[in-house]
């Protein structure tokens, strides 16, 4: 018997413990790839304001979150957990595009569950370390500034698609050398060869964010670098952080006068 998509996908957003979320994930990947669910419109949309999360890490302000640096061994587990914590949101970000913009193609329910895979992955290399290092997911506070993009944009799939990985997860394309950089200084090879695997899948992620960026703006007769410069103004100021990972950022999809465009409002 076939299984409903999203009932599956609210049962996975929500569930709490990271271990149990991660394997059902997989097993939703899988069923999906293999044609074992049906996409029956079988439960209504839901406004997830807390996804499914452990009770630790407590959530603070990003103000309260604690230093991290590689300056010392405790710094150095902090990062690691920071990005844990970034991972761990992002199994939950591609699950909730599936589950909530439901009038999209079947391959955007591919891709964000690939996604959703990939994102998965990465968690459990990042957790996996920090258990080497005698530390775990929720050793430490986080703060929960990605989920609040999802929330802000959850009314419009053009809004998510443009702001969540054009912006939030492609700042990390821009960050992630210098980091692997310092971890490589500071002799984690362990550490520099895990975010190589995620930088490298992470253009894929923003890839497949500006494909279908591009798609809505397609189906709304919109022009692509307009619309996200207003978006821009309307949710960041009309600013982003720099400065911008070029080869990173054009592998992913974005256009080199786009690129020189927000380089000019730095």
């Amino acid at each position: 018997m076939m299984s409903s998509l999203y009932s599956r996908l609210y049962l996975v957003i929500m569930e709490n413990d990271p271990s149990q979320k991660c394997l059902l994930t997989d097993e939703l990947f899988d069923d999906w790839k293999n044609q074992r669910i049906t996409r029956v419109n079988d439960c209504p949309v839901e406004d997830i304001d807390i996804p499914g999360r452990p009770l630790k890490p407590e959530l603070v302000n990003p103000r309260k979150v604690p230093r991290r640096s590689l300056a010392s061994e405790q710094g150095k587990l902090i990062l690691l957990h920071s990005f844990a914590h970034i991972e761990f949101n992002a199994i939950n970000l591609a699950l909730d595009a599936a589950y909530r913009f439901r009038d999209m193609p079947d391959d955007f329910v591919t891709d964000w569950l690939q996604v959703a895979f990939e994102e998965v992955k990465h968690f459990r290399l990042l957790n996996e370390y920090l258990v080497e290092l005698d530390s775990f997911y929720g050793d430490f506070d986080a703060h929960n500034g990605l989920w609040s993009m999802v929330c802000k944009t959850r009314h419009d799939v053009l809004h998510r698609m443009a702001l969540v990985p054009r912006v939030m997860e492609a700042r990390g394309l821009d960050v992630t050398p210098g980091l692997m950089d310092k971890f490589a200084h500071a002799g984690d090879q362990r550490a520099v060869d895990i975010l190589q695997v995620i930088y490298q899948e992470e253009i894929g992620h923003v890839a497949i964010g500006n494909r279908w960026y591009l798609y809505c703006c397609e189906q709304a007769e919109l022009n692509a670098q307009k619309t996200f410069q207003q978006l821009i103004d309307e949710y960041f100021g009309g600013q982003l952080r720099g400065p911008f990972n070029r080869p990173a950022r054009l592998a992913a999809g974005f256009e080199e006068d786009e690129l020189n465009e927000l380089e000019s409002c730095l």
